[in-house]
């Protein structure tokens, strides 16, 4: 396959606008030369690799270009870096879940402002990997142990969360403890859709109840709820308050976490993993 740099970016624009036309607008070109690009692409891989719909998307093989693409860029900001050509910071996108951006995340790279733009998607920790696997991340913080092709996984350590609730809360609801019948009735948090750590939890010591759910999208204020009396959830140890008490006293869900980043060795990413790394093993459980 011909590598064409102007082509591969020409795809990555299509991807990341949605449309030919914002493509070209983007690249001040014209929409007929964008669809020029990409067919010609296509045609050096001999395969479809966009599909052309509002917006557009990418293929399974225009994923594995779309990678490709991207990583080029990277190597190319890190090489004008280091050769000091342009000013412009390496851009690095992560995809990290809601509750380590919320601790420990954001003090790990910290230190690398002003050194390397970091573009941060906040995903629930078993949907970053999709990010991942389309190329839109550089890396990702994730509980999938399995590599994605073209990845390595560093083991980071693991978030203890455990089932709480305000006092109030508890001695309304939950005056003998989380029995059978009281998880049944009790007002339960949930982050959002694909988060099953209240949902394992209740199915364990009240197998097929369907408490009343409240849906709260963001990792502090789903926190600041449950210290409001709206319902019980697990909360990371990391994110415990002094108004919050436990529901079962030393039942505890450990969630192990892992680094996949694109086996690319830049020094932007080194050092952006390193410093994930780093922060991982001051507040994580080892």
């Amino acid at each position: 396959m011909q590598l064409d740099l102007e082509q591969l970016r020409t795809l990555r624009a299509v991807v990341e606008h949605g449309t030919l036309d914002a493509a070209a607008s983007a690249l001040h070109v014209t929409p007929s030369a964008i669809s020029q690009r990409v067919k010609a692409l296509e045609t050096s891989a001999g395969q479809v690799l966009l599909v052309r719909s509002k917006p557009a998307r990418a293929t399974p093989a225009g994923e594995t270009v779309l990678r490709m693409a991207r990583q080029v860029e990277l190597l190319a900001a890190d090489t004008s870096a280091e050769l000091e050509r342009t000013g412009e910071l390496p851009r690095l996108a992560v995809a990290v879940n809601a509750d380590s951006m919320a601790t420990w995340f954001l003090p790990a790279i910290a230190p690398l402002a002003g050194e390397i733009a970091i573009e941060l998607h906040r995903e629930d920790e078993a949907n970053t990997v999709r990010l991942l696997r389309a190329g839109t991340v550089v890396a990702a913080i994730t509980y999938d142990e399995a590599p994605v092709a073209g990845c390595t996984v560093t083991p980071l350590g693991t978030m203890r969360y455990r089932p709480m609730a305000s006092k109030a809360f508890a001695r309304r609801w939950l005056p003998d403890g989380p029995t059978q019948e009281a998880l049944a009735r009790a007002p339960m948090m949930v982050f959002d859709l694909d988060d099953a750590l209240q949902t394992d939890y209740l199915e364990s010591r009240s197998p097929g109840a369907d408490p009343p759910q409240m849906m709260v999208p963001s990792s502090s204020d789903f926190v600041k709820a449950i210290e409001l009396g709206m319902g019980w959830g697990m909360v990371p140890d990391l994110q415990r308050t002094a108004k919050l008490v436990e529901l079962e006293p030393g039942e505890a869900r450990d969630v192990a976490l892992y680094l996949q980043r694109w086996r690319l060795n830049t020094p932007s990413l080194d050092r952006l993993a390193g410093a994930i790394v780093d922060g991982a093993r001051r507040g994580l459980i080892r």
